[in-house]
């Protein structure tokens, strides 16, 4: 079987060779266990120190679907929901995780993936405080989202407000916040988004790490018993240094941004090509996620020798793809993708 050059996902291979050096350097040292390891503590500490903030609180937990479930039911009492655009992860892709522990999540369609005021406003006006619906507490976003969009600051700012004077717990999922973050057009940094949200995490799976996630809650108010939470679900890992180390790699340099850095370089080179060759987008991204439409034709010439994604059909004739790169992301496999591309005009 012959093998393709992978665009599917930006996880595909292990993790920074720097990660896995420490991995080997620290195996031998005895720690202490659950996070209270030295690699751990020191992680949380850069982490911090990073976003200038001296009230939120790190916990690291392995994967992205574990965080989500852990914050949202953490944070919601049993009458209360979660919404979220339909193309959000918690809607689309978690096989209900979210439903499963007793919250609905209110979807909204809209066209960027991205959720605005009006969007939650129409939520809210569609239940009526009383106790036949469900009340609303939580708004979910992500920053890139799923289909690569960014927020822009004064957007971010405007939904921070907006859930303040709702009573709302704003949450951003930062799978890809390295790539939303150094995205070519981002006016964003981690800062703002800890004064913005009241719980947020930063994605290590996406972007050079074996596994893990740090959650940041920056809301007190939730900050209160999470480590039982964390626990109860199963999401406390004994050799809790496994993920202490690998945030400890991305966050003592600049490791974390320059790899996303480089995965959105790669992707906006493939994006020129597409472009030069005429090709229209689902949604305009400047991060490492594109998604050029293409006919059948073209689809099934580039299916022969590169893996992606068909996302999303368009009509009978046109669908578009979804193309992603990753910190690993290769020149040579670069130029051999665009040279294949430039073929299809």
């Amino acid at each position: 079987m012959k093998n393709k050059i992978s665009f599917k996902n930006d996880y595909s291979e292990g993790c920074h060779p720097q990660i896995l050096d420490a991995l080997i350097k620290y195996n031998l040292s005895q720690q202490d266990g659950y996070g209270e390891d030295q690699y751990s503590l020191k992680a949380k500490e850069l982490i911090l120190n990073k976003l200038n903030s001296k009230t939120s609180k790190v916990y690291f937990v392995s994967g992205g679907t574990q965080a989500n479930m852990l914050v949202i039911s953490s944070a919601l009492r049993p009458h209360e929901s979660v919404i979220s655009a339909q193309t959000g992860h918690i809607f689309a892709n978690e096989t209900g995780a979210i439903e499963s522990t007793g919250h609905k999540v209110n979807s909204v369609n809209t066209p960027n993936g991205k959720l605005s005021p009006s969007h939650i406003q129409k939520v809210i006006d569609e239940h009526p405080l009383q106790p036949h619906q469900l009340k609303q507490k939580m708004v979910f976003i992500s920053n890139s989202t799923e289909i690569g969009t960014i927020y822009s600051k004064k957007e971010l700012e405007d939904l921070s407000a907006f859930c303040k004077s709702n009573d709302l717990y704003l949450y951003l999922d930062g799978a890809r916040l390295a790539q939303g973050l150094t995205s070519e057009n981002s006016d964003i940094t981690l800062e703002d988004i800890s004064k913005l949200t009241d719980v947020f995490y930063i994605g290590g799976t996406k972007n050079g790490a074996l596994i893990g996630e740090a959650i940041v809650i920056n809301n007190p108010e939730l900050q209160k018993y999470f480590e039982y939470y964390i626990k109860q679900k199963g999401a406390m890992l004994a050799k809790g240094r496994l993920l202490g180390i690998q945030f400890l790699e991305l966050f003592k340099g600049n490791l974390y941004f320059d790899l996303a850095k480089h995965a959105n370089q790669q992707a906006m080179l493939i994006k020129k090509a597409f472009t030069n060759i005429g090709c229209l987008y689902m949604s305009e991204t400047f991060t490492n996620q594109i998604f050029p439409i293409l006919n059948n034709l073209q689809i099934d010439s580039l299916s022969k020798d590169f893996d992606f994604y068909v996302w999303k059909k368009i009509d009978e004739n046109n669908s578009a793809i979804r193309v992603i790169t990753s910190w690993a992301t290769k020149d040579k496999d670069v130029d051999i993708f665009i040279n294949a591309i430039k073929k299809l005009s």
